[in-house]
């Protein structure tokens, strides 16, 4: 009899690991979430809340705009009020500092040499702590206005006037961020003192759009509609989004379908997406997820 080491509990490499934050809105506090999920300790450091704002409202942006994404993200956070351009602020800050092993900050590089942040000094204050920084751009960039949006645009991710279904370059450098925490975490271990590390969200933009600078996704590239086996197509009471890649995948379809060359190439074929076309478009969702568990095909329909 063999036992198995596979265990379906989450690992927390980071359990013991006191991370403070100071980042607000989106990339900073994702990137915190996924710290605390793997085991740290998490306290975040919140601006007050404007006067005119309503009693118990966050100093995050995100606490007023939704404050159910908010209340996700900071799930299992020790929160805290301190304004860091006072003296009271700054002593509050530094208390936290003194027991913290990585430091979390999402603002431009001026702002932060106002609140006094400057690696230089902290680094000497506090030789173990490390500092995960965020910014918009890398470089003399850092200090450019620029949101997702903009980051998707420049690297080709927006087409037409629709806005993208979600934030792509914020969730992607949100995890840049939670993984330079683990890279920072690793060099203290390994060398005994902080280092500091740069996520830049257009960075995070730029390695999503990889597929897309290689040609994989471009209109008439093989995973950008030019393989008929991938491919979003419509059916009788909606669409159905068709994965059938590989060749075995592929070969499935084209014996559903009733296509008499089932090699890969003939995926590529006018007349097989005209088949394959015509074949979904008499089908409903419901005979389409039946027909994907059944013959093993990747689909997923949509209403």
């Amino acid at each position: 009899m063999t036992t198995s080491n596979v265990t379906s509990k989450p690992l927390r490499p980071l359990k013991g690991v006191r991370i403070l934050s100071l980042a607000l809105n989106l990339p900073g506090p994702a990137a915190l979430m996924r710290a605390q999920q793997m085991g740290a300790t998490c306290v975040k450091l919140e601006p007050p809340a404007h006067p005119s704002a309503p009693a118990g409202t966050s100093g995050d942006p995100m606490g007023l705009y939704n404050r159910a994404a908010y209340d996700v993200l900071h799930q299992g956070v020790k929160i805290t009020n301190a304004d860091l351009k006072t003296e009271e602020g700054q002593k509050a800050l530094h208390k936290e500092l003194a027991k913290t092993d990585v430091l979390l900050t999402s603002f431009r590089p001026s702002a932060l040499k106002k609140l006094g942040l400057e690696w230089k000094t902290l680094h000497r204050q506090y030789p173990k702590l490390s500092w995960v920084a965020i910014v918009g751009a890398p470089g003399a960039r850092a200090e450019e206005p620029g949101h997702d949006l903009t980051y998707l645009a420049e690297n080709k991710l927006v087409t037409g006037l629709d806005l993208p279904p979600t934030l792509y370059a914020d969730m992607g450098g949100s995890l840049m961020a939670s993984e330079a925490i683990l890279q920072t975490r690793l060099q203290q271990l390994q060398k005994g003192k902080g280092t500091r590390l740069e996520i830049a969200l257009s960075d995070a933009a730029s390695y999503l759009a990889l597929p897309r600078s290689w040609g994989l996704t471009t209109p008439g590239s093989a995973v950008g509609g030019a393989h008929a086996g991938y491919k979003v197509y419509p059916c009788q009471d909606g669409r159905v989004a068709l994965a059938a890649l590989e060749p075995h995948f592929a070969a499935a379809l084209a014996a559903e379908v009733g296509l008499q060359k089932s090699h890969i190439m003939a995926m590529f074929a006018p007349e097989t997406h005209t088949a394959i076309a015509a074949y979904l478009a008499g089908k409903t969702r419901q005979e389409l997820d039946a027909l994907g568990a059944a013959k093993d095909i990747p689909l997923h329909t949509l209403a």
